[in-house]
């Protein structure tokens, strides 16, 4: 899967991932290869990637919007203060 975290300031996140937790406004939720496309509120918290290296690397926002479909995933976020 391929996933882009960008900011209005700049791109935090572009790259090959595994799984993507993301904190929905609905509760969390994790995305895996081949997910049914879905498109969901965020809410203030935080974003865990699992690379294709196995690395985790959290990101906190402030809030914003994810949609994934053909294991493309954009987050539009609000930076975390």
């Amino acid at each position: 899967m391929f996933l882009e975290i960008i900011t209005p300031e700049k791109k935090i996140f572009s790259g090959e991932v595994k799984l993507v937790k993301a904190p929905g406004t609905k509760g969390s939720f994790e995305i895996l290869p081949k997910h049914a496309p879905i498109i969901s509120t965020l809410e203030k918290g935080q974003i865990k990637v699992v690379d294709t290296s196995e690395q985790t690397i959290f990101v906190e926002i402030a809030g914003g919007v994810l949609e994934s479909q053909n294991d493309n995933i954009i987050v539009l976020a609000e930076p975390a203060a």
